[in-house]
């Protein structure tokens, strides 16, 4: 199991409210200061007193209140340095005070703070010890699924085996009855073969004798019918010479028109044999249908290879014209035709032909 890992705010959460929390101490202890500072006693007023003599009776008695007046003069002086004193002591001592409630506070204030981080750090022992633990379960857990794994691997090997083993005995088994059917047929084979080779052995002599009565028959039949093909043998010369004749004696006109007929029907031949070559390699297109008329022109050489095949009247429908030129071109040489006579293949070095479906689906 993997331990989530906090977010931004998350981990800026506990510390922003550890620093305000502190904060607040801070200015807490700060106002308490403030309000117990002791009051300072109020200064007294210093009386400076002269003594005027205004009108002085003799010399004696000038001299003595000139006297008395600075004697009093000075004594108002050192009340009032003692009095300044006192005052400034007191002042010292509310600052002293005032400065050791702030020291007082700000080590409080240190105290909340360390108190704080060690709160903290507590806090993130213990949740570093709980990812700890998390971890070492995810890592038990994991253990445990992987002994889980391997026990079902083993126990599917075992079973695999235990299948093997069970299949590899189901032949040899399989085998084994098979062997002894097969001793069996073939003891059953020989049995019947020994049977049938003493029942040919009967047919053969039977036919043996008999093939020498036919023998005897077929020699006397033989010697009466070479007599009789001799006889037609000498019939048909006959015929043949008479027929030589008959050529021979005929005009230039009529032997031409045989040459011409026996041409047009070797052409003809050809003509279907280039049909069912191309029939052969045909394939096809959906779209031919019954009543489609292609016009190809066909080149060729002497030893029957097809050199060129184009569309001179199409059918209308592009792949079926398409699919007759690939047959066509498909039957690459016709070597039936290198027995042709020149003036008879003449008129195959550049051809027309017309192919339907009909034609092409022979």
């Amino acid at each position: 199991m993997q331990q989530r890992e906090p977010s931004a705010s998350e981990s800026y959460f506990w510390p922003s409210v550890w620093a305000i929390g502190l904060h607040v101490l801070v200015f807490a202890m700060l106002f308490v200061s403030f309000a117990m500072t002791p009051e300072l006693p109020p200064s007294k007023p210093i009386v400076q007193a002269t003594l005027y003599q205004l009108k002085s009776k003799s010399q004696a008695t000038t001299q003595t209140n000139q006297k008395i007046a600075g004697e009093a003069k000075k004594t108002a002086s050192r009340q009032t340095e003692v009095e300044q004193l006192e005052q400034k002591k007191v002042e010292q001592e509310a600052i002293k005070a005032a400065e050791q409630k702030k020291a007082d506070a700000a080590q409080k204030a240190e105290e909340a703070r360390e108190e704080a981080e060690a709160k903290k750090a507590e806090a993130a022992e213990a949740k570093k010890a709980e990812a700890a633990e998390a971890k070492k379960a995810a890592e038990a857990k994991k253990a445990e699924e992987a002994k889980k794994a391997a026990e079902k691997q083993q126990a599917d090997i075992a079973k695999k085996k235990a299948e093997e083993e069970a299949k590899k005995q189901a032949e040899e088994e399989a085998k084994k009855q098979a062997a002894e059917e097969a001793k069996k047929k073939a003891a059953e084979e020989a049995k019947k073969k020994a049977a049938e080779d003493a029942k040919k052995k009967t047919a053969a002599e039977e036919a043996k004798k008999k093939a020498a009565e036919e023998a005897k028959k077929k020699a006397a039949a033989d010697a009466q019918k070479k007599k009789a093909q001799e006889a037609a043998r000498k019939a048909a010369e006959d015929k043949k010479a008479q027929a030589l004749a008959e050529l021979l004696s005929d005009t230039t006109e009529r032997q031409q028109a045989l040459a011409d007929e026996q041409g047009d029907q070797v052409a003809g031949d050809f003509d279907d044999l280039i049909r069912l070559r191309a029939a052969e390699g045909w394939a096809r297109p959906p779209s031919a249908r019954k009543g489609m008329t292609v016009t190809l022109q066909v080149n060729m050489l002497p030893d029957g290879t097809i050199t060129g095949v184009t569309v001179i009247r199409s059918s209308g429908d592009g792949p079926f014209d398409s699919s007759a030129v690939a047959a066509v071109k498909n039957i690459g040489r016709l070597t039936e035709m290198q027995g042709m006579k020149p003036s008879d293949f003449n008129r195959y070095r550049s051809f027309k032909m017309t192919f339907t479906p009909e034609d092409l689906a022979l």
